[in-house]
């Protein structure tokens, strides 16, 4: 056996024998992760729609035409997934003042916190891509479709809730 090796082996078993503290700032990781990737994916996706937005806005102004309130509606909504993030998150945090965290649970509530954090990054962004087609389209279409976009939104909105409900079902109870 080589002494990284030996090394190595009592790394591991320092790890493993770590203090709860330890496990629970490797939980509270995942809250952090959460709500961190989530508000990213609002950020961008609110970004993405609000160009366009204002694109359009631009467009309609020289034309003489009244600016369409409508596309705020567009823009705002990829906010609703980090509120979901936020719904896990505090449910999350339950977690830390009912228990001691072991290794097990600190684990699960990281894994946690990164999928959330994932899954409604991804939908927040895409809900803003769509947005923003969708504010193209009815700027071009004079306002027509305005139905289609909020139901195409509205499937990639499902992505994210059923990240929220399905990993609010993971978060152990104490």
């Amino acid at each position: 056996m080589t002494v990284d090796a030996v090394i190595s082996g009592f790394s591991v078993l320092g790890l493993l024998a770590a203090g709860s503290e330890f496990w629970q700032f490797l939980g509270q990781m995942g809250d952090v992760l959460a709500l961190g990737m989530a508000a990213l994916g609002s950020a961008i996706g609110i970004g993405l729609a609000g160009q366009a937005a204002a694109g359009a806005w631009a467009k309609e102004a020289r034309a003489g035409r009244n600016l369409s309130f409508t596309y705020i509606i567009l823009v705002g909504m990829p906010i609703s997934q980090t509120l979901y993030a936020m719904i896990v998150m505090n449910n999350m945090r339950a977690v830390y003042s009912n228990m001691t965290v072991s290794i097990n649970e600190a684990g699960l509530l990281l894994g946690i916190g990164i999928a959330t954090g994932l899954g409604e990054l991804m939908s927040a962004w895409m809900q803003g891509m769509i947005g923003a087609a969708g504010i193209r389209a009815l700027s071009d279409g004079e306002g027509k479709g305005f139905a289609f976009v909020i139901i195409a939104m509205g499937i990639v909105e499902t992505v994210g809730i059923f990240a929220m409900v399905f990993l609010l079902g993971m978060i152990p109870s104490a």
